[in-house]
């Protein structure tokens, strides 16, 4: 599968943006999807993932409450709802693919990666 993230941008603090995820292929469905990011000089974190079956949803403790994930099979498309965006949230977001997986919280639990949507929240 090949993934292709866009919807970054540059929004002041407290505000929303939607990140998607698009898909190619026909066996989206099949696929544990995540977001993760990666800040200027820090590693990447997992931000929020949804299992294959979408039976599981997991979020990082840093974005409860204000983001949330969810999936569209039909349109290949994952998506991120990010509200009440704060500074720190600012870094490129990946989204991440890997086949019959439930949700993993690590960077090598994905096999398919998208290629990066930055976002900027100014305070």
């Amino acid at each position: 599968v090949q993934l292709q993230a866009f919807g970054g941008g540059l929004v002041q603090a407290g505000g929303s943006l939607r990140l998607s995820c698009a898909a190619s292929g026909r066996t989206f469905s099949t696929y544990a999807v995540a977001w993760f990011r990666q800040a200027p000089g820090k590693e990447r974190e997992f931000v929020a993932g949804i299992s294959w079956s979408g039976g599981s949803i997991r979020y990082a403790d840093s974005v409860k409450g204000r983001f949330a994930i969810s999936r569209d099979n039909a349109k290949n498309t994952l998506y991120l709802q990010m509200n009440s965006l704060k500074p720190e949230d600012t870094a490129v977001y990946y989204c991440a693919a890997d086949q019959y997986s439930g949700v993993g919280l690590r960077t090598t639990s994905y096999n398919y990666w998208g290629q990066g949507t930055l976002v900027t929240v100014s305070s």
